[in-house]
């Protein structure tokens, strides 16, 4: 139970906007269902959200422990580049979520390595996660690998750490990038304001860096490989929109509209995926081919 006593500079203030304020990780909307079902009381009473609060207010406010969900195993047709007794590769496909979240709790890769793989993945993560050392944004397609012991999972987490893994993107950018090559080097942190987002943060991000090469120009586009020395989230998008060159397709980062008809999300593609085998040390790398739709605009968009 926590408790908060409203001051003379909050009075008048709707209950849901202050305890928004006070609370840290807690949603507007997640407080409003608190409040909707009584688990916020004023003075003994439970109140509606729209309850202005009044200086002095004694608020009580019971938050449920978070239960995770049972996450089921589903038969899936998963595109397995490589598989042995420690690692698992896979080209996923566009609109396929890596893990378990809030509005997706089925239809995941996680569902179908479970199925797959019969529960023989690493449990360092979770039940949310089990396998999943590293991951790609929902409409990102190409190459991600799970681990199926912890032997192998921290083997990987630690060549993420130090930047060993090979990992280099294809991507398709808004305009016409001038120069060859260039390294974009700005920390990324959670955006000041639209909470779901990234931006480039110089006072709290963290270190990103990636490396781009144009591959071929179009008229109105650049098809550039991106390679990463950090995995931050959203790395390429943000680092791209922040030197003017936002992804094709990126709603979030780049345009609201899409010049391309039908183009579900950016266009990004996991191409290489470079390791130490966990187990045998040896270097393995792996490539999932472009998938159709990213293939088709590069035959079709006008030089």
């Amino acid at each position: 139970m926590e408790r908060f006593r409203v001051t003379d500079e909050d009075g008048g203030v709707r209950i849901d906007k202050y305890l928004t304020s006070v609370c840290e990780g807690l949603s507007r909307s997640y407080l409003q269902k608190l409040l909707k079902s009584g688990q916020v009381l004023v003075g003994g009473q439970g109140v509606k959200a729209s309850y202005a609060v009044q200086e002095g207010d004694l608020i009580e406010l019971e938050v449920p422990e978070a239960v995770e969900p049972e996450i089921l195993a589903e038969p899936m047709d998963l595109d397995v580049l490589y598989e042995d007794e420690d690692i698992i590769l896979i080209n996923k496909p566009k609109g396929m979520v890596v893990h378990p979240a809030a509005g997706h709790y089925t239809h995941t890769l996680v569902n179908g390595l479970l199925d797959h793989c019969r529960g023989q993945l690493s449990g360092i993560n979770g039940v949310m996660r089990p396998g999943i050392v590293h991951r790609i944004d929902m409409d990102t397609t190409g190459v991600i690998i799970a681990c199926k012991n912890d032997l192998a999972h921290s083997c990987l987490a630690e060549q993420l750490k130090e930047h060993s893994i090979t990992r280099r993107y294809q991507a398709i950018v808004h305009g016409v990038l001038k120069e060859d090559e260039g390294t974009v080097d700005a920390p990324i942190g959670r955006h000041p304001v639209e909470r779901k987002k990234m931006s480039l943060n110089y006072n709290n991000g963290r270190e990103a860096v990636t490396h781009y090469k144009v591959l071929r120009r179009f008229r109105q586009y650049t098809h550039v490989e991106c390679r990463l020395e950090t995995g931050r989230t959203h790395q390429i998008r943000v680092h791209m929109a922040s030197i003017h060159h936002p992804l094709l397709g990126d709603a979030v980062y780049g345009p609201a509209r899409c010049p391309i008809p039908g183009l579900q999300g950016q266009t990004l593609h996991a191409g290489v995926l470079g390791i130490r085998h966990p187990r045998t040390g040896a270097y393995m790398e792996f490539t999932a081919p472009l998938p159709d739709y990213f293939a088709k605009l590069l035959r079709t968009l006008p030089e």
